[in-house]
């Protein structure tokens, strides 16, 4: 009879993964050195998630933000600007940093033929993509919302990467509030 699953002990296993690989990364994750990180065994983790995968992708989904909330009272210009810079603020380094660092690795290893995050990657981009170009409806004067979304979501992912790996906060700090202001005219 297989052992029944203790929720609570999952839902600490997953908060614990993405703070794991954020610090060592995705390319060499292995389970067993996981397991102990996380006080448990690589068993036990498959016994939870199946595979290393959806280990991966279900700690992940409990980091996404709920976009609609961040973009649901936006019926103007300004405001849309000022949450687009707050958006950036946390991502770049607030409260969503850690999770950008995961979720940026898991993108790169989509874009392999046949990689394992593929699904996982193509639902978070379009979820972004197609939150924010609702928001942009809202707003009379956006013309095709759907590629002004792609414009900023590519957009500030590109240079949030770059912030990631040079460490230059100013230069992207100010790519990224020009990147908005350009975007939105």
């Amino acid at each position: 009879m297989a052992r029944p699953l203790d929720h609570v002990r999952r839902a600490e296993l997953l908060a614990g993964v993405v703070g794991y690989i954020a610090e060592r990364g995705l390319a060499e994750l292995s389970l067993r050195p996981l397991a102990a990180e996380l006080g448990t065994s690589s068993r036990m983790l498959i016994h939870y998630f199946g595979t290393k995968e959806e280990l991966l992708v279900q700690a992940l989904a409990t980091q996404r933000p709920d976009l609609t909330a961040v973009f649901a009272d936006v019926a103007d210009m300004a405001t849309l600007r000022d949450r687009l810079w707050e958006f950036w603020r946390s991502n770049a380094d607030g409260a969503e940093s850690t999770s950008v660092k995961v979720l940026l690795q898991v993108l790169g290893a989509a874009c392999a033929a046949g990689g394992p995050f593929r699904d996982y990657a193509t639902e978070a981009i379009a979820a972004f993509i197609g939150t924010l170009a609702d928001g942009l409806r809202r707003i009379d004067s956006v013309d095709d919302p759907e590629i002004v979304a792609t414009l900023l979501v590519s957009g500030l992912r590109g240079v949030l990467q770059d912030r990631l790996v040079t460490g230059e906060v100013e230069r992207t700090d100010r790519a990224a509030r020009r990147l908005i202001d350009t975007v939105l005219g």
